[in-house]
């Protein structure tokens, strides 16, 4: 049996000699660019998704959308560790998240075009006639907004961390023989729910971003 640990020893990948100092490349520092290789990918895609959705004007604004999508990333996925706790599946911990973003995308938009950020309710082009029933309608999708980012995100944790609870518990109640069939669920649907954490994290960034580019730009 290999011994257990084997696997915090250091192997030299490539030799090399500079000068009389062994400089050999080894998995260790590969193992390290690739962190930092997944790093530079993270602040990247987010820093891209910010450029593409709020334009120059949002660069101010990375920092806190990198800052929300690790923060909910990691809350959905430290979630999975078994006897762990998913602050994401809490309506409370997500409309404060969201209510967070819809009153700091309303300051940023009074602070930026004063009085005139009332516009964003206003449709161009439309006759007044129409107005009268758009405006509400604008208005009242507006304030919608910190309802359904955070329902989104809190129903989406519940409802798949709920599944995974429920077919865990079959495998134990029919035990190794009978249980395999709800096993095989759980290890798919776990790599699935992994999928969804990221979605999730992501979709809620990217609709920040949506809305700080309303703020930001003005547009309609």
């Amino acid at each position: 049996m290999h011994s257990p640990m084997e696997q915090f020893e250091i192997k030299k990948l490539l030799h090399l000699n500079l000068f009389g100092i062994d400089a050999s490349f080894t998995n260790s520092a590969t193992w390290m660019i690739i962190a930092v290789i997944l790093a530079t990918v993270g602040y990247e895609f987010i820093a891209g998704m910010v450029r593409d959705n709020v334009g120059d004007g949002g660069k101010k604004y990375f920092p806190f959308i990198l800052t929300l999508f690790i923060f909910i990333l990691f809350c959905n996925v430290l979630g999975m560790v078994p006897y762990s706790f998913t602050p994401t599946s809490h309506i409370v911990v997500t409309f404060a998240m969201a209510a967070f973003v819809f009153v700091g995308v309303t300051i940023i938009g009074f602070a930026r075009h004063g009085t005139h950020f009332l516009s964003l309710f206003v449709p161009k082009g439309v006759p007044f006639v129409l107005l009268l029933l758009l405006v509400p309608i604008e208005i009242i999708s507006y304030f919608i907004r910190p309802f359904s980012l955070s329902i989104r995100l809190f129903a989406n944790m519940l409802a798949g961390h709920t599944m995974l609870k429920v077919f865990g518990g079959f495998v134990v109640m029919l035990g190794i023989i009978g249980g395999w069939a709800p096993l095989a669920f759980i290890v798919v649907f776990t790599g699935l729910e992994l999928l969804i954490a990221f979605l999730q994290a992501y979709v809620f960034a990217i609709l920040t971003c949506l809305y700080l580019n309303d703020a930001v730009h003005l547009h309609h």
